[in-house]
């Protein structure tokens, strides 16, 4: 008689074909503990069986990359003798079951896999989505969340000693019953140093360091691959408990043990904890790993090798020594106090064997799991969407008090609050940090700096999923040239609802096919990322929130300003002022916001003429021609010359005629840069180069923001609703 029933598959997140591939892979009924093996390891979260075909589409090579998708952290060549590692992950559900350690434990998870490949961490970005922080029926448990994330990774990253130089945050209610956490973090490596998760030497010391085991975290990567329900929120014991002090130790003592040479290879234990590192590493090697549980440092008592094996406990490194220099590595981890134990050893056989006090507890083949876990091409119809295409009929009101109304919004109003909890300028590297177009840290003993953005827009893409994808690859490239930087590759972090539904899976489709057009077009190619699904509570899915994480190259200049610096210099839109259709009018903040719904399609794209205009203004800021620089993204026109103005220096501006004076001062078509300059002739002459239109739209002044008849405004009114309503929302 069979002991694996339905009930515990079900509770596994098994199928019943899955089971049958199972059964075929090992000859013979699994034990529980292998069977809790195959559920994590053949997950969404680890496997990403229902997208590894589709995300095959993406670019992933260039001039730049070094170290593409497989490994934990993407690598980009900057010159020098010097690398960048960078990646994104989530950590959504988590997050939304335990607000504090989720959010924490994201920090920490993406900083191991940046320094598991050699690198030193630099920077960190997150990228955050909340339901609304006011809304009647879900607003208290939105602010509770969003208060638990924010202090969670500012408790990680502060504590560790990483600035967390800038990010997004957005509020809608399609994340009200799951928020969305995602973590970018960015190091530094020796380019001829890079460390791989690979188990290479047949006979070579497998070694457990950092923090013991513990019952934490348990089944945490099945737990992110499935719906939320009214039982989530007893999923509590699957979130990881973090210490960053630990881990910062822990960071020190493996850049130490590989500067010894006697490190073959190197894996972080994240997802599914002992179970990945070890399957993983031998996998990618061709090889088997033994390991006998016995020998796992644990901080609890009466383990089962189950709970051992799934475990995933923070702060924890998988490594193989050279055998004979394994006193080398234990040294360097006895002189930090951390633990440091032989668990195994690396087999020829290509098996995972895992034994409890001798005894064999798991035998599984490491390439079935790593490597051969089941792939879906899953069925999919037409993207899901609920909003209309005709413009619903509304009326336009005064134009002050809707650009105050947009100041005030939650996705447009100042994040001060959230970043002045993160330390930006720790390690003394940050010249551009929270609230500005990019993020800019300097890489020091180099004359380059390293650019960073991180863009979503959830409303574009459940419009439109593949022209919403395109939309946020060339918004976030947009900031990095708005800066000077030259995008050269890209994470990405792929937010949507459940795979087994058509529409939704159409979602998922088209926005990895959009992505891939415009990476190829604009040059990013993706070196890793990750993807979280069945983000999803009660049947309600979000909206498709494809998230890109761009790095740009620059020199180390002082950072243009995105805000006018002094008064009676010409204001000018690179890009020129770029019609928009009352249907492309619908996915804005406008609609959001003022017109309170959504309709038509997200703004048009033009590729080609967004690449020019990036080329002009990265030449015209980097011949120092502009005092100021700032994307005209969401919100429109007239909220970007609102945020240029926040140091006390406003504008008058004069527009042409229009049929629609919303649609002009708010709509938000792409392409568009608003400047600042005294040398106006020598802009426009660039932009001629790369045949871009340039806009002369007025002037700077001192103290006033004034749009034509429409808007005329202190540069205090506008400011102190928008510095001030976010802290309003979350004390409402």
């Amino acid at each position: 008689m069979s002991t694996i029933t339905p009930e515990i598959l079900t509770a596994h997140n098994v199928t019943a074909d899955e089971y049958s591939k199972i059964l075929s892979i090992l000859g013979r009924e699994p034990n529980l503990t292998e069977l809790g093996i195959f559920s994590v390891m053949w997950s969404e979260h680890c496997s990403y069986k229902s997208s590894r075909v589709h995300l095959k589409k993406l670019p992933t090579r260039s001039k730049y990359v070094l170290l593409g998708p497989g490994e934990n952290a993407g690598i980009i060549d900057i010159g020098d003798g010097i690398g960048i590692a960078f990646k994104i992950e989530s950590h959504n559900h988590p997050s939304f079951i335990e607000p504090f350690q989720g959010a924490a434990t994201g920090v920490g998870g993406i900083l191991r896999d940046i320094f598991t490949m050699g690198a030193r961490p630099i920077a960190v970005m997150d990228s955050l989505r909340f339901g609304p922080l006011d809304d009647p029926e879900t607003g208290a448990r939105n602010r509770r969340i969003l208060e638990g994330v924010v202090s969670g990774i500012a408790h990680y990253g502060n504590c560790f000693g990483v600035p967390t130089v800038g990010g997004e945050c957005v509020f809608d209610k399609s994340y009200s019953g799951n928020p969305l956490v995602n973590v970018f973090a960015l190091g530094v490596i020796d380019k001829n140093k890079i460390f791989k998760g690979q188990a290479h030497g047949v006979g070579n010391p497998v070694i457990y360091v950092g923090a013991k085991t513990g019952r934490d975290g348990i089944h945490g990567a099945t737990m992110a691959s499935d719906e939320f329900t009214e039982e989530s929120k007893q999923k509590r014991p699957n979130v990881q408990m973090g210490d960053p002090f630990l881990e910062k130790l822990l960071l020190e003592a493996c850049l130490e043990a590989m500067e010894t040479g006697a490190v073959v290879g190197i894996q972080d234990m994240g997802a599914a904890g002992l179970t990945c590192s070890t399957c993983e590493m031998g996998s990618r090697a061709g090889t088997g790993i033994e390991i006998d549980l016995a020998r796992v440092p644990q901080r609890e008592t009466g383990m089962t090798p189950y709970e051992i094996m799934l475990s995933e406990s923070q702060e924890r490194m998988l490594l193989v020594a050279d055998k004979g220099r394994e006193k080398e590595i234990f040294d360097v981890f006895e002189k930090w106090g951390l633990d440091a134990a032989e668990i195994g050893t690396v087999t020829g056989d290509g098996v995972l064997r895992v034994r409890n006090h001798g005894e064999i507890v798991a035998e599984i083949p490491n390439r079935e799991l790593a490597d051969e876990a089941p792939l879906y091409n899953r069925p999919f119809t037409k993207p899901a969407r609920k909003a209309p295409m005709e413009a619903p009929a509304y009326q336009a009101g005064d134009a002050k008090e809707e650009l105050i109304r947009l100041l005030s919004s939650g996705d447009l109003c100042s994040k001060r609050w959230i970043y002045e909890q993160y330390d930006h300028t720790v390690r003394t590297n940050t010249t551009l940090g929270p609230g500005s177009d990019a993020a800019i840290v300097r890489i020091k003993g180099t004359e380059t700096a390293v650019a960073m953005s991180l863009d979503g827009n959830g409303r574009y893409c459940a419009l439109d999923p593949r022209e919403g994808a395109k939309l946020v690859v060339a918004e976030c490239c947009r900031n990095l040239s708005t800066v000077g930087a030259e995008p050269v590759a890209a994470t990405n972090n792929l937010n949507f609802g459940n795979p087994q539904k058509p529409e939704i899976m159409a979602q998922l489709v088209e926005a990895i096919e959009g992505m891939a057009d415009a990476c190829v077009f604009f040059e990013t190619p993706i070196t890793g990322g990750n993807v979280s699904l069945y983000n999803e509570t009660l049947g309600e899915g979000i909206y498709p929130s494809p998230v890109m994480g761009i790095v740009g190259l620059l020199k180390n200049t002082r950072p243009v300003p995105m805000r006018f610096q002094s008064a009676d210099r010409d204001v000018l839109v690179v890009g020129g002022l770029r019609e928009s259709s009352l249907e492309r009018f619908g996915g804005t903040q406008y609609a959001n916001v003022i017109a309170g719904q959504l309709w038509g399609l997200p703004p048009e794209l033009d590729m080609d003429y967004e690449k020019r205009v990036q080329r002009a203004i990265r030449e015209i800021v980097s011949a120092g021609l502009v005092e100021s620089s700032h994307d005209a993204g969401e919100g429109g026109l007239a909220v970007a010359l609102a945020e240029a103005s926040f140091d006390g220096v406003g504008a008058r501006i004069q527009l042409p005629a229009a049929e629609r004076p919303e649609v002009q001062l708010f709509h938000e078509a792409p392409s568009r840069i608003v400047v600042s300059t005294a040398q106006a002739a020598a802009v426009t002459a660039i932009a001629a180069k790369y045949n871009v239109e340039v806009a002369a739209i007025g002037k700077t002044q001192v103290g006033r923001l004034l749009i034509d008849t429409k808007i005329d405004a202190t540069i205090e009114e506008l400011r102190e609703p928008w510095s001030a309503s976010l802290e309003r929302m979350l004390h409402a």
